[in-house]
């Protein structure tokens, strides 16, 4: 057998769950399904995310090879996995959107970063001083995989052209998340 199927290690899942009854136990299938070792769960019920979802932090054991198909099994159910281990996302960057965000689609600006990118929004601070239908502005943390900042970038700069938004790019910096 190689080094892949039989070196378990210890992994942090952090998941944004809906408050829903049963999200928590839909969570636990791709995981069971794939083999990992469930070692604790954290489900922080008083606490909400800025997308108001639930954080949870699950620690598991498992192969290498297992943790990417539990990883592929928690996105296919629909689940927002946050950071997996600590290669998966091992490189942040915050920016700024300035303009109509609220009338442009905030949701869809968010989803359409995570759906094109290896990336995910870890957290959200809006500023709408005039009312959502003024101007508003938006600081946003993105996880990304090692070396994809470029492409989020681009991406970030896509939504920004299309939606004449203003966007406040980071300084270059390889600062781990």
């Amino acid at each position: 057998m190689s080094d892949a199927q039989t070196d378990i290690r210890a992994y942090t899942l952090r998941l944004e769950l809906v408050d829903e009854p049963g999200e928590l136990l839909r969570s636990l299938g791709p995981i069971a399904e794939n083999g990992g070792n469930l070692l604790s769960i954290f489900h922080e019920r008083g606490n909400v995310t800025p997308r108001g979802h639930i954080p949870v932090e699950v620690d598991i054991e498992a192969t290498p090879d297992r943790f990417e198909k539990i990883i592929d099994g928690l996105r296919d159910a629909g689940i927002n996995v946050v950071q997996a281990g600590t290669e998966r996302y091992s490189e942040g960057l915050t920016v700024v959107l300035s303009g109509h965000l609220i009338d442009t689609g905030l949701s869809d600006t968010l989803s359409r970063i995570q759906e094109a990118t290896n990336a995910t929004v870890t957290d959200l601070s809006l500023a709408a001083p005039e009312g959502t239908a003024d101007v508003s502005s938006a600081r946003i943390d993105i996880a990304t995989e090692r070396g994809a900042t470029e492409e989020v970038l681009e991406k970030l700069r896509s939504i920004a052209e299309e939606k004449e938004l203003r966007l406040v790019e980071p300084l270059p910096t390889s600062a781990s998340v």
